[in-house]
C-alpha cells in the first residue's frame, strides 16, 4: 500500500524486534545536507513505514511518499499461473502499475535502502527503471547492498529485513521489520550495470556487511 504525506508546500543473534541499533551511514549524511539546504523537496521512502521518517522529513518542509515493495513483492498473488497450475513468472507489469504508479509525481530524493536484495531478480531492473523515470534530473538515491557472507563468519543479524529510521546526524537507526529471505547478493560490477541508466553513483564501504551507493539521476 502507498501513502503520501505532505510537507509545507508541495532474528538469530540480531536485535530484538523493537530495538533500534544506530548505524553510521555516509550516504545518509550527504543526503541530509541536501535536505537541510534546499526547500520543498519530494522524498520517496521505499521501505517499511516509519513514523520517525515521516515526521523528520515533513519537519524539514519536504513531502514524503512511502512504498513497502519487499512486503508486497513477497505475496504469491504476483506469480502468474502456468498451464499445470504451478506458480510461474512474476507479474512485473501488474506489480509496477499497482505499487509504483505515482500519478505524475516526481521525486528529488529516493531512499531505496537495501530493497534490491529482497526483490525477485526479474523485478529489480523494472523497479529501478520506474524510479529512474520519476526522479528529477539531479535527484539523489541512497541504495544499500549486502556483501556476500563469509564462509567462515556468519552474522545472523546481517540478513534481517530491517526498517531504517532517519536521524539528525550521519547515522540511521536500524530495526528488525520482518523475516523475508535475502534473495540476492550483487557484486559491485552487477550493481554498476543495474545503475547504468543513472548519470553517476558513488560507493561507500561500511564496516559491516552493507555497501552504500549514492546515486545521481
Amino acid at each position: 500500500m502507498l501513502n503520501f504525506f505532505g510537507g509545507k508546500d508541495k532474528a538469530g543473534g540480531g536485535p530484538a524486534a523493537n530495538e533500534r541499533v544506530p548505524r553510521h551511514s555516509s550516504g545518509w549524511g550527504q543526503l541530509l545536507e541536501r535536505l537541510r539546504s534546499e526547500e520543498s523537496l519530494r522524498v520517496l521512502d521505499i521501505g517499511p513505514t516509519s513514523s520517525t521518517n515521516i515526521n523528520f522529513i515533513t519537519a524539514l518542509g519536504h513531502s514524503i511518499y512511502l512504498a513497502n515493495l519487499v512486503e508486497d513483492a513477497a505475496k504469491r498473488e504476483w506469480l502468474l499461473p502456468e498451464e499445470n497450475g504451478a506458480a510461474g513468472k512474476f507479474d512485473v507489469e501488474r506489480f509496477l502499475a499497482t505499487h509504483l504508479n505515482f500519478s505524475g509525481r516526481g521525486f528529488d530524493v529516493v531512499l531505496f535502502w537495501d530493497t534490491a536484495d529482497y526483490l525477485p531478480e526479474e523485478l529489480l531492473g523494472p523497479v529501478l527503471g520506474r524510479i529512474h523515470e520519476v526522479m528529477a534530473p539531479g535527484g539523489s538515491m541512497l541504495a544499500m547492498f549486502h556483501s556476500a557472507p563469509s564462509a567462515l563468519v556468519q552474522d545472523a543479524a546481517s540478513t534481517d529485513f530491517c526498517r531504517y529510521h532517519l536521524t539528525d546526524s550521519n547515522k540511521v537507526d536500524v530495526q528488525r521489520a520482518g523475516d523475508y529471505p535475502l534473495l540476492n547478493n550483487y557484486t559491485n560490477r552487477q550493481i554498476e550495470k543495474l545503475l547504468a541508466p543513472f548519470s553517476g553513483f558513488h560507493f561507500f564501504l561500511g564496516k559491516d556487511n552493507l555497501r552504500e551507493v549514492l546515486v545521481t539521476r
